[in-house]
């Protein structure tokens, strides 16, 4: 045996023997040892144990939330371009790996020749030419490995997008149908005070009222038809976002009720530990540091010798049914080392590079984790707080109501004055509007939650 072919046989050998240790158990790794202090169960409810929920959507009970959630899925523009970057991101994670394999291309071409006595030549050639880089320390896998991690984060990315939407359609469905809440309430003030700028206007007429009653009664009504018509603005704007959100028209054509749903009861919000392995935003940022590290090995191996073989057959010939004969046909077969010399410190900057890039992935991922369980603990906690908010809003508009029923018959006989009554009627309306108000929080606080445990928003998976 020759001693190229000793060469050759010597590439294969490593070749066939080399393996890439992959960075996903290291990224693990130094993932879990991000966040030291963790407790073992959440601090503002250490008494909600159980396995996070899907389908909190469902949860609601609203055959239209559940369908306009669907049509958001398929429709969203935001969600189809996220979409389209996993597609992208998969098939750059094929087009790396290509370099595993030879690559082949194959040649055909004629020649035709002659002198000016007419005297002339044709002659056909036909060939096949393969290359092969060996990857024999890895560096070809290393980056096609990263390139594979980078697209699993990429689908990450796209299932945290998904709940991301559901809930931003959730939100802005209950935020229309309280604003349109508001403006019934705004209505009903409107037509409150048109019937006391009426009576004012009768007691004017007929000696018991002054003309300042009249003036302040149609000043309060021109206020509140102002507030009635900024609140219709808001409940159309509010119909606009989802409509948007759903990949439609901004048309205000949609209908979405008067009625917000009744608050699904509180979910078990699982452990601390388990978040980070549940919520998809954060297998993202993971999967990321899994890649970086990989380009690390992909700048170190790129530092190394690199082993090339090369062959080629080609034939030529006058006659095309004769190109194949052996006796026209030759072939070439070669093999090369290429050692890095001098290169200005480039490999090793790239080295050095994938290192930051490795470290900054690590920050990115322990930023994410502590910003994941603030979420979480901001949500459980405004739970307490909206719940006791909301017995007190409750107390008030009752309250309210009842010391406007009783102003309006201390009014009637003269007891008190218009002002009073007209403040009593702002209160009392104000109270209603903010039970309105913290009700929809109810529900916001509720999406928040689910969304900051990362349970799947769909039962289905």
């Amino acid at each position: 045996m020759d001693r190229s072919s000793l060469l050759l046989l010597s590439a294969l050998l490593l070749g066939a023997c080399a393996t890439v240790e992959p960075g996903r158990e290291e990224a693990r790794e130094i993932a879990s040892e991000q966040i030291q202090d963790q407790p073992d169960s959440w601090t503002a409810a250490a008494s909600r144990v159980g396995e996070v929920e899907a389908g909190w959507i469902e949860a609601f009970g609203d055959e239209t939330l559940t369908a306009l959630v669907a049509e958001a899925q398929s429709n969203n523009r935001d969600l189809r371009a996220a979409a389209l970057s996993v597609e992208r991101a998969w098939l750059l994670a094929d087009q790396s790996g290509a370099a595993l394999s030879p690559q082949v291309n194959a040649t055909l071409g004629s020649n035709a020749q002659g002198n000016f006595d007419g005297q002339n030549s044709d002659s056909l050639s036909i060939g096949a030419q393969a290359s092969w880089e060996l990857d024999v320390w890895g560096r070809v896998r290393s980056g096609q490995q990263a390139a594979i991690e980078s697209a699993e984060a990429a689908d990450a990315d796209y299932r945290f997008a998904q709940y991301s939407i559901a809930a931003g359609v959730a939100r802005a469905y209950f935020g229309a149908i309280n604003a349109e809440q508001q403006r019934q309430i705004a209505e009903d003030i409107v037509d409150a005070l048109t019937e006391t700028d009426r009576i004012v206007q009768v007691q004017f007429d007929n000696g018991f009222a002054s003309a300042q009653d009249v003036a302040l009664a149609q000043a309060n009504l021109a206020s509140s038809s102002d507030t009635l018509e900024s609140a219709t603005a808001g409940r159309d704007t509010a119909i606009r976002s989802l409509e948007v959100l759903l990949g439609r028209y901004p048309s205000t054509d949609l209908f979405v009720g008067a009625e917000l749903p009744a608050k699904p009861s509180d979910p078990p919000a699982g452990l601390p530990s388990g978040l980070l392995e549940r919520r998809p935003d954060l297998i993202a940022a993971e999967r990321r540091i899994a890649a970086a590290i990989d380009g690390v090995d992909q700048a170190k191996a790129a530092r190394l010798p690199s082993i090339s073989l090369t062959g080629g057959v080609s034939g030529a010939s006058s006659d095309l049914s004769n190109i194949l004969n052996p006796a026209n046909l030759a072939w070439q077969a070669a093999s090369s080392l290429l050692v890095p010399v001098l290169d200005g410190g480039a490999r090793q900057t790239q080295v050095e590079v994938s290192t930051v890039e490795q470290r900054t992935a690590v920050e990115a991922y322990a930023n994410a984790a502590l910003t994941a369980f603030t979420e979480v603990e901001n949500a459980l906690a405004d739970g307490e707080t909206l719940q006791r908010r909301k017995g007190f809003l409750e107390q008030a508009s009752e309250s309210s109501d009842e010391a406007l029923r009783l102003a309006r018959l201390q009014y009637d006989v003269g007891e008190i004055d218009l002002l009073s009554v007209l403040q009593l009627e702002q209160a009392a309306f104000g109270a209603r509007s903010n039970l309105v108000t913290l009700r929809r929080l109810e529900l916001d606080q509720y999406i928040d939650l689910n969304l900051a445990l990362g349970g799947d928003w769909s039962s289905e998976g």
